[in-house]
């Protein structure tokens, strides 16, 4: 009898992994592991489906997350954000030797689990790490230009923009305002840089971008994902950068100005009779105003798109791909969710062979991801909600042609 568990599985990530699980029959049983048991029972009852259990666990707690996961052949981890869970979630992992997918997009907490290389390789186990969106289907695409479209590749350039979402979780905007206050890694001329949000370096990568649904001109910023630090480890590049930004614009712009304004601290500071974390109250503030901005913009349906941009050689002339995969009623959880469902089923079908901790370009094979997530994406297409993953070749001319691939 198969057995997942997903941690976080009542978040916005969560929930949309539990249900694509709870649809393929890769698992006897699916777990919804959380804080909130009360909301992991509702999911549950809301899916109706047999095969589904709530436990309640507490990421940050290690003996919490041992038990959780006593017995499962797989964990998922959708818990953040990952620079407070993943280590946590991790040692339990190891104590019990079981194999692990998560969605980690912190590079920080990448690098930390990528240290634990040599522990996972010791216990026998699979770790894939930062199976979701951005990183994730991302570092696929540009390893199948890689190694199927390209002769030489030169560069891979990651562009995401997503919002709207029917709920946003303080796990999301924390990670946020933590990659606007950190080194942001971009590899850049062959070798690994750090910008600075606020700073020349970090302005002089804030670019406009055409999105597929989306709209034109759409701004993005340097994003710290992990893509740009695991992708030239894996592949021989000279550039990998990453640039997205959450709509709409009024609510990434208040997000910037609060992290810029240093209310990002998690040192109480006396207020009154009793004392603030600014920190904590930045999330929840923000968290109020994105629910008073998407009302009063009339904003509609969730939304998102990550485009991928391949350039190298090909028979000697310079030659481009680019993925884009956009979805006017489906936006962060579906994009990240699925995915890492995907990554799991995978993991239990043996189709991830490699043993230690490894980033998706490092273990998993793309065609064999695209094939699996097909029909799930097809389903989404009815509906004309989701226009498939498009691809286009820019020739030496800059002429471009729409591209059918075997996925």
């Amino acid at each position: 009898m198969s057995k997942v568990i997903v941690l976080g599985g009542v978040g916005a990530v969560g929930r949309v992994s539990v249900k694509t699980l709870a649809a393929h029959d890769a698992f006897d049983t699916v777990v919804v592991g959380d804080i909130d048991e009360k909301g992991a029972d509702a999911l549950c009852a809301e899916i109706g489906t047999g095969g589904l259990e709530a436990v309640h666990v507490d990421a940050g707690d290690v003996a919490s997350v041992r038990r959780a996961i006593e017995g499962c052949d797989v964990v998922l981890n959708c818990t953040g954000p990952f620079y407070l869970f993943a280590k946590p979630v991790m040692e339990a992992v190891l104590d019990a030797g079981i194999n692990y997918v998560d969605v980690c997009d912190d590079v920080d907490a990448t690098l930390d689990l990528l240290e634990m290389d040599a522990a996972a390789q010791e216990a026998g186990i699979s770790v894939l790490i930062g199976m979701g969106n951005s990183p994730g289907v991302t570092n696929l695409l540009g390893r199948f230009a890689a190694d199927q479209l390209l002769d030489e590749t030169e560069s891979v350039d990651i562009f995401h923009a997503h919002g709207g979402e029917p709920f946003e979780g303080p796990g999301v905007v924390a990670h946020r305002l933590h990659g606007m206050t950190m080194d942001i890694p971009m590899f850049i001329d062959g070798e690994l840089k750090t910008v600075h949000f606020f700073e020349p370096d970090g302005l002089a990568l804030r670019e406009k971008v055409d999105f597929h649904l989306i709209g034109k001109g759409v701004q993005v910023y340097p994003y710290p994902h992990p893509e740009q630090v695991t992708m030239p480890r894996y592949m021989n590049l000279k550039r990998v950068t990453n640039r997205g930004t959450v709509l709409p614009d009024e609510y990434f712009t208040l997000t910037t100005e609060v992290a810029r304004m240093g209310l990002t601290s998690r040192e109480s500071i006396p207020v009154g009779d009793g004392a603030v974390v600014p920190h904590d109250f930045a999330v929840a503030w923000l968290l109020q105003k994105r629910d008073e901005i998407l009302k009063r913009m009339d904003f509609g349906t969730q939304r998102g798109c990550a485009l991928i941009v391949a350039r190298g050689i090909r028979h000697g002339l310079p030659r481009a791909y680019r993925f884009s995969m956009a979805s006017v009623d489906q936006a962060l959880g579906e994009g990240t969710g699925i995915p890492a469902a995907m990554g799991a089923i995978l993991m239990e079908q043996g189709a991830i062979t490699r043993k230690g901790v490894f980033p998706p370009e490092g273990g998993v094979e793309p065609l064999a991801f695209l094939a699996l997530v097909q029909p799930v994406l097809a389903l989404t297409q009815k509906g004309g909600s989701f226009e498939g993953v498009v691809v286009e070749k820019v020739d030496e001319n800059g002429n471009v042609e729409n591209v059918n691939l075997p996925f």
